[in-house]
């Protein structure tokens, strides 16, 4: 199957409602964290701002944030991060009217003949997802080389050991770039490595160990004894795990902290924004995103990964982004939230990752 990315067709801005379109407004913020009345929220899709007669586009988008006018460019900005007198667009509309210009369409697909009536057009457990698995497959071999491949894992993943070897072998092989999760993933994936068990349970056998709960919590704190993970790793003679793997090869992993987390380990975030910045610092040059297993972190990075990249050559390229839950309410929850380009496969994330690893040849 040969691949190749699809390729992005820019507004035609000598259309006369473009070109006859006025320079958008901006306004100064008011005060700092606070937005100008009118402000334009951003969306996933390529945002076009007309200042003195050019076409701009926000290079670096994110939802729900608000357009900055700053050095010649639009910066994408969340409300919190603003300044008081930072100039902000104003306007409603996205039609050019205003100046906005909202560009949906720039990776449409060829248009198929759709029945107004026909089964299955949904993402559910009875949907067919061979197709979805071969490009899968082919996007992650593009973008080994040529792009950025960032994975949200829930703690489900470290409980089987067929599904921590095949991650392992996923980062080794170059399919991993950044990895984001919570206390959790990295917790009990540490406790597999040191105990062999995931909250006390043997992660080949699935039978419980004798006084097993404490298990997770041995484990982190020992972590927190040697001060790091790194130092847990090298002082406990460890040698296998995803956690492990990610700092054998370099692989920077964010984790974000949560009100139920016990200890945490030590490079948890507990300040929910500066969580946000480091998830936020991974995304922005992503170029395929692929979330498994945990819902509230996949809506989170849904929120914050726009359909598009503007890539260092300039070019303009597609963000692949999948969500792979057992649960069909999670994966298309996330399009109700607004990630309208992301892709849903319903299946037991434990098997997806050692299919994926098996067809990658690793």
């Amino acid at each position: 199957m040969s691949f190749s990315l699809r390729p992005y067709t820019p507004p035609d801005f000598t259309q006369p409602f473009l070109a006859d379109a006025p320079d958008v407004c901006f306004q100064p913020a008011p005060f700092d964290g606070v937005a100008p009345e009118q402000y334009h929220a951003m969306s996933i899709f390529p945002e076009y701002f007309k200042v003195n007669g050019t076409w701009l586009l926000a290079e670096e988008s994110r939802m729900d944030c608000v357009a900055v006018y700053e050095n010649g460019k639009i910066i994408v900005r969340e409300f919190r991060l603003l300044k008081k007198g930072d100039l902000i667009a104003v306007g409603r509309t996205e039609d050019g009217s205003q100046g906005i210009y909202v560009h949906a369409n720039g990776f449409s697909e060829e248009a198929e003949l759709q029945e107004v009536f026909a089964f299955r057009q949904g993402r559910s457990r009875e949907t067919a997802f061979s197709k979805d698995y071969n490009e899968l497959y082919e996007i992650l071999r593009h973008d080994r080389d040529h792009g950025k491949i960032v994975w949200v894992l829930g703690p489900a993943f470290t409980f089987d050991k067929d599904a921590r070897d095949a991650f392992s072998k996923m980062i080794a092989g170059g399919y991993v770039h950044a990895l984001m999760a919570g206390n959790a993933l990295a917790t009990h994936d540490l406790e597999g490595a040191y105990l062999n068990t995931a909250l006390g349970q043997n992660i080949y056998t699935q039978k419980n160990q004798p006084n097993g709960h404490y298990n997770h919590l041995d484990t982190i704190n020992r972590v927190r004894f040697h001060g790091s993970i790194p130092a847990f790793l090298e002082k406990e003679h460890i040698d296998n795990g995803i956690i492990y793997n990610c700092e054998k090869y370099h692989v920077p992993y964010v984790l974000a902290g949560s009100i139920r987390d016990d200890g945490p380990l030590p490079p948890v975030f507990g300040n929910v924004y500066e969580a946000q910045n480091a998830m936020r610092d991974q995304i922005r040059n992503a170029t395929t995103v692929i979330c498994m297993a945990t819902m509230l972190h996949t809506i989170a990075t849904g929120n914050m990964t726009p359909s598009y990249r503007v890539m260092a050559d300039g070019t303009v390229r597609q963000i692949y982004f999948y969500c792979v839950d057992i649960s069909e309410f999670a994966v298309n929850k996330l399009a109700d939230r607004g990630s309208l380009s992301a892709r849903g496969i319903v299946t037991n994330v434990q098997d997806f990752i050692c299919t994926t690893a098996k067809a990658l040849g690793l």
